[in-house]
């Protein structure tokens, strides 16, 4: 979107991106860690075993929830999230997080617009409720009054930056649909957890309520997940998405 001339360009966007950037993770590393308790130094000669041997090992232990054997591995993701996504997101202190910071570089004008995909209107009461979608006059006010005001806020922001006003305070004025970008490293068993809080998935044991917004992140990390630990996925939604 381009304002008046002269005025910032502003990025919207309706999507939010995750990218896995490093991973130690595979099925293997449940079961090397989960035989050490039997077999001691043994377990060594299963840090490279074929661990479609040992499905029945890992449904075990998701199963009973034997939850350490899962923490043995690691992956790290780079996420660009709008700022109320990250404020749920690092309630989850089982990862660790590293995100770009407004004190030391000027933050770009992105900000998050909802589609009209995204249902609007809640109905029941908290903790059962669900969403249902808008009507296109609900959705006009959103685009309308959304893209009006993050457009105004980056401008005082930067009318702030300008008139040399440290990049701490000139911040203040912007709004929590700005993205922020960040690295989230956490292994399989605290992946686990955040999914089973952050996706209403089919066969839950416990149903969840996750804004939609962190549901799609949720989404891609599961599909990043389950392509290097299948059997241990695989495992996760046979047992309920119950985290071990």
């Amino acid at each position: 979107m381009s304002d008046a001339p002269g005025q910032t360009e502003i990025t919207f966007r309706s999507d939010i991106t995750v990218e896995l950037v490093r991973a130690s993770a595979s099925d293997a590393d449940v079961v090397f860690a989960a035989r050490v308790s039997t077999a001691g130094e043994q377990s060594l000669e299963d840090v490279n075993a074929d661990p479609a041997a040992a499905g029945g090992l890992i449904n075990y232990l998701m199963r009973e929830r034997h939850g350490s054997p899962f923490e043995h591995n690691s992956m790290t993701f780079f996420v660009q999230a709008p700022i109320f996504v990250w404020r749920e997101h690092m309630r989850h202190r089982i990862a660790s997080y590293n995100e770009e910071s407004g004190r030391y570089r000027q933050l770009e004008p992105v900000f998050y617009v909802p589609s009209r995909e995204r249902a609007l209107i809640q109905v029941g009461k908290t903790g059962a409720y669900e969403f249902l979608p808008g009507t296109d006059e609900q959705y006009d006010l959103i685009d309308d009054q959304m893209k009006s005001a993050c457009a105004k806020s980056y401008d005082a922001y930067q009318q702030m930056l300008d008139a040399g006003i440290a990049r701490e305070v000139a911040r203040m004025v912007l709004p929590v649909s700005i993205f922020s970008s960040a690295y989230v490293t956490m292994n399989a068993r605290a992946l686990m957890n955040f999914l089973s809080l952050r996706r209403k998935a089919e066969g839950s044991h416990f149903p969840s309520y996750p804004q939609r917004e962190i549901e799609m992140v949720a989404e891609r990390y599961e599909e990043l997940w389950a392509e290097h630990m299948p059997l241990t996925h695989a495992s996760f939604v046979k047992n309920g998405r119950v985290a071990p």
